[in-house]
């Protein structure tokens, strides 16, 4: 007879394997893996947070709230059975006296047998540290949950401890966060981006605080091999993350344009989205929206067979003659030239008049003032469509606009303003444009005061203009 059962391996009480070896394949040894004699090296400070966090969430919380109770106490390091019974009066006796020695077995706590007083060991101020910079900046504002690692790796760099696995994790949750961002803009959903976009902003903060300390590792000359290319890595990934801003901005962009705007209200379906998820109950709304019930009405077999039968034996109407209608002449209609808008209209007219040739530059804000906000930022929008080429041989307001003798010029910085709606604005000018050189055989084309002054304005004018400061 031939036995077919295999051994199994031994197990604990808990189902876990009772030997390290048993994990593993049989042909690979734990011991020849690196991580593995490194994680055995730091078995005391491990076994400490088991004896922490082994068992189930009350248990845990019990456990961290007598060692912080008696880590808080700084007057002393010895702590007596009494000082610890008066500090924790709270606790059922029998359940104090089970966490003290569960934390005592595991060298949490050290027992003075001399002088009958209990002391916190390094290792549970260590553990408690750690815990409490974790809790403390994930119960802060920090989206990004680039706090903990960042502070790590900050204060390894300052004590001169830093290692390549702390840049790792930084590392990684840079390009997790990177990801991230870009699955949110290619999922094309407005709320979604938003979000992001928030985060993007606290992950930004956060690397504009790591950047020095980046820099230093960098910069080190006692660092190794690996931890210069691990931070390296990080600036990378840091500059990726910044780049980000631009594709956040097309993307909303992209979104704004295909709003969907309800009439004259101002209102889109951004807004009503916005509204709709604000709200707690949305089946209250249609609380009163139907007046007068739906009253059904219902039919007999009978009835059904007295309709049949008129069906039946109703005379039927000869079919129409299926002759084509009369012709008719094709209505007349006259299109007629869409109006000029009223604002647009005041402004060419305005502009015409600094079209005179002078010899002094205007000041922009002397063209667009005085006027509402509004009005100054819509007239300052269509100043890059003076001497446009493309949009002067079209037709219209804009058009007539881009073909006036006129040269806008911004510059940098801001001009503080004295008007009641307009606080600062843009350094521009508008000056008149000088005529055309006529002979153009002796003087290349790039040469052409007029093209310079467009090419040169058509990138910058157009991110300058409409700057007129948001400050009204």
């Amino acid at each position: 007879m031939q036995n077919n059962s295999t051994t199994l391996p031994a197990v604990t009480d808990d189902g876990a394997p009772a030997s390290l070896q048993a994990y593993f394949k049989p042909d690979i040894s734990p011991d020849d893996i690196e991580q593995v004699f490194r994680l055995k090296r730091a078995q005391p400070l491990l076994q400490a947070f088991t004896a922490l966090f082994h068992g189930g969430f009350d248990g845990v919380l019990v456990r961290l709230l007598v060692l912080k109770e008696l880590a808080a106490d700084t007057q002393s390091s010895a702590l007596s059975r009494a000082d610890i019974n008066t500090r924790l009066a709270y606790l059922d006796p029998d359940s104090l006296e089970t966490v003290l020695a569960r934390l005592r077995s595991h060298q949490l706590l050290a027992w003075d047998a001399a002088q009958g007083v209990y002391r916190m060991t390094p290792t549970a101020r260590n553990v408690l540290a750690a815990i409490d910079g974790l809790l403390g900046l994930i119960q802060g504002d920090d989206e990004a949950e680039m706090g903990f690692l960042l502070s790590q790796v900050a204060g390894s760099q300052a004590v001169g401890g830093v290692n390549v696995e702390q840049l790792q994790h930084l590392l990684g949750r840079l390009v997790d966060l990177t990801e991230e961002f870009r699955d949110a803009i290619a999922s094309g959903s407005e709320f979604r981006l938003r979000a992001a976009q928030e985060k993007w902003h606290t992950a930004c903060d956060w690397v504009e605080k790591g950047s020095q300390i980046i820099h230093a590792i960098t910069t080190d000359p006692q660092a190794d091999a690996a931890t210069h290319r691990a931070a390296q890595a990080i600036g990378r990934a840091q500059s990726a993350l910044l780049n980000m801003q631009g594709m956040f901005s097309r993307a909303l962009n992209q979104i704004e344009r295909q709003c969907v705007h309800l009439g004259q209200s101002g209102l889109s379906t951004t807004d009503i989205k916005t509204w709709l998820m604000q709200q707690d109950d949305l089946a209250a709304l249609a609380d009163g929206a139907v007046s007068t019930p739906v009253t059904p009405l219902f039919i007999t077999p009978s009835e059904m067979i007295d309709v049949a039968e008129a069906e039946l034996f109703a005379d039927r109407v000869a079919t129409a003659a299926s002759a084509l209608p009369a012709g008719e002449d094709a209505p007349v209609t006259r299109s007629e030239e869409t109006s000029m808008p009223v604002e647009l209209d005041a402004w060419l007219n305005r502009l015409s008049s600094f079209a005179s040739p002078s010899p002094a530059a205007t000041p922009v804000q002397d063209t667009l003032l005085p006027a509402s906000f509004a009005i100054a930022s819509y007239r300052a929008s269509l100043l890059p469509l003076l001497g446009d080429e493309s949009e002067s041989a079209l037709q219209g307001g804009t058009a007539h606009m881009a073909r006036l003798p006129l040269v806008f010029t911004p510059q940098d910085g801001m001009v503080a303003l004295k008007d009641p709606h307009v606080a600062a604005i843009s350094n521009a000018s508008l000056s008149h444009k000088p005529e055309l050189q006529t002979d153009i055989q002796h003087e290349p084309r790039s040469a052409n005061p007029d093209r310079t002054v467009a090419h040169a304005s058509d990138t910058t004018a157009r991110q300058q203009a409409g700057e007129a400061s948001a400050v009204g």
